[in-house]
């Protein structure tokens, strides 16, 4: 007669083992699944940033000594990567109108934001100024210190007429994204950002690379001749005493990011480029006439923005490109 086989009782070490396995399955599921959903919201632009991100950080840990305050800097960067993935990853979740607009827009501040730390890591890895390059350079082409040579011409309409083509950079910045944005062209509106990240951050990777301080400061004993002006001049002049950064002036971030606007206007919207193509060929001539930048710098910049805009048109046809969001 056989004899009766145990039974583990409830709760016995096998129940255990086989519950504490499902656990760790349940577990491993559910992070595989969090991850796959955080990646799912991310675009082109965040993967852009994030890379931009990760040399910034490199750098401050290989040439932290050159650097005040390298691990405030440092820490910053991470809380900005993770607030990025914070709000990419609830607008994805969400149909709320403020949270995906916030989630959309984002990156017009982070733009400025990096811009003014260059003045803090302009000399993380080279302590002095390369500017002497860049005179020689425009005075053979040109014959002349353009900056100075402009001088002449100075008379308070033309100077007031001068800072505000300066100042149009911010409405490319603006005008192009809204109207793509309030026809809800997903891609083209995507393409614009990131061919500006992508043309941005070349300015600031090649501005630490490259300090070029502008004929603002290096040839501030040949610029005696003041450029006063009206309201415009006044605006500007109250923007540059707050937000002036020392560094950074090559290639020009502005005639870099109005150069993307122009080539996306020309692929998007042709009016566009038309009625805004005088105030760009203004805005270049004024960064010289204001004493922001050489000729070496705008010509630079028309290069890093074409650039940037074959970059992101080439990324935007990768999958994943654009992020996921709830329907």
């Amino acid at each position: 007669m056989n004899s009766p086989q145990p039974v583990a009782p409830h709760g016995s070490s096998e129940d255990g083992v086989e519950w504490s396995a499902a656990a760790r399955s349940r577990s491993a599921n559910n992070s595989s699944r969090s991850f796959d959903d955080i990646r799912s919201s991310l675009g082109a632009f965040e993967w852009v940033t994030f890379a931009y991100l990760a040399w910034l950080n490199s750098m401050l840990a290989l040439f932290h000594r050159n650097v005040a305050h390298s691990a405030q800097y440092f820490v910053v960067h991470c809380w900005i990567a993770l607030g990025i993935i914070c709000i990419t990853w609830a607008a994805a979740r969400s149909r709320n109108r403020v949270l995906r607009f916030a989630r959309d827009w984002y990156p017009l501040p982070l733009y400025i934001f990096f811009f003014e730390e260059l003045g803090g890591l302009v000399h993380a890895i080279f302590p002095g100024w390369f500017d002497g390059w860049l005179i020689r350079f425009d005075f053979n082409l040109a014959g002349v210190h353009p900056s100075v040579w402009l001088a002449r011409f100075s008379n308070p309409a033309l100077n007031d007429f001068m800072q505000f083509a300066y100042m149009t950079y911010f409405l490319y910045l603006v005008i192009l994204p809204a109207i793509l944005y309030a026809q809800k062209d997903q891609i083209a509106f995507w393409n614009v950002m990131v061919s500006t990240a992508v043309a941005n951050y070349t300015v600031y990777f090649i501005a630490v690379l490259f300090p070029i301080e502008s004929p603002y400061h290096a040839l501030a004993a040949m610029n005696t001749t003041p450029l006063s002006g009206g309201y415009f001049t006044a605006a500007i002049e109250l923007v540059e005493r707050f937000g002036r950064v020392h560094g950074g002036a090559f290639p020009s971030a502005h005639v870099a990011g109005s150069m993307v606007a122009m080539l996306a206007s020309w692929r998007y919207r042709r009016w566009l480029f038309w009625v805004c193509l005088p105030f760009f060929v203004s805005m270049c001539v004024s960064t010289v006439y204001g004493r922001y930048h050489y000729i070496a710098d705008v010509l630079a910049g028309i290069v890093v923005g074409a650039l940037g805009f074959a970059v992101s048109s080439w990324l935007m046809e990768r999958k994943g490109a654009l992020a996921e969001i709830a329907e």
